[in-house]
C-alpha cells in the first residue's frame, strides 16, 4: 500500500515513514521544507516537494501514487507563531487540512491519522497530562473543540 506521509520530512514525520518503510509499505513523503529538512529523508522514500495549501499540488500527488492511506504531520508548530502570525497558523493547519481531506474523499482514500500536538494542552497544572486537560492559557484551545469530529460531520465521514 502507498501511504502519503505530510510532513514527513520534520522529527516526528521522517520516524514515521522510517517505521513505515520497516514494515514493507511504500511511502510517499509531502514536505515544503520550511520546518522540514531533506537530509531526514531516507532514500527508499519517495519526495514530493510541495505544499498542502495547494490543492493541486495535492490532487498530483494523489493521482500520479494512487494512495492508500494518510499520516497527516505537516503543521505549524511554533506555539508562539500562533499568537504573533495566526494567519499562517490557519492557512496551513486549518486549509491545508482541509485540502488534503478533500483530495482524500475525491481520490476515495479513507484511511487517515491525524497527529496532533501536545501544545494542546497548554502549561498543565499537573503531570501526567490527562487527556481532557484544559488549559486557560492556549488561546484556541483545541481541547475545548471537537475538530475531528466536525470535519468529520462536514465531510459526511
Amino acid at each position: 500500500m502507498n501511504i502519503l506521509v505530510t510532513g514527513g520530512a520534520g522529527y516526528v514525520g521522517s520516524v514515521v515513514a522510517e517505521e513505515l518503510l520497516q514494515q514493507g509499505y511504500q511511502v510517499i513523503i509531502l514536505d515544503n521544507l520550511q520546518q522540514g529538512h531533506k537530509e531526514a529523508i531516507l532514500p527508499q522514500a519517495e519526495f514530493v516537494l510541495a505544499d498542502i495549501c495547494e490543492a493541486q499540488h495535492l490532487e498530483d500527488v494523489f493521482h500520479r501514487f494512487k494512495i492508500g492511506a494518510v499520516m497527516h504531520m505537516a503543521a505549524e508548530t511554533v506555539v508562539e507563531y500562533s499568537m504573533t502570525d495566526p494567519k499562517r497558523y490557519f492557512q496551513n493547519n486549518v486549509v491545508g487540512g482541509l485540502n488534503l481531506l478533500d483530495a482524500m474523499l475525491k481520490h476515495r482514500v479513507y484511511k487517515f491519522v491525524f497527529s496532533s500536538s501536545a501544545a494542546v494542552y497548554g502549561d498543565p497544572k499537573s503531570i501526567p497530562i490527562e487527556d481532557y486537560s484544559k488549559s486557560s492559557h492556549f488561546p484556541t484551545s483545541y481541547s475545548r473543540l471537537d475538530v475531528l469530529s466536525s470535519i468529520s460531520r462536514r465531510f459526511q465521514l
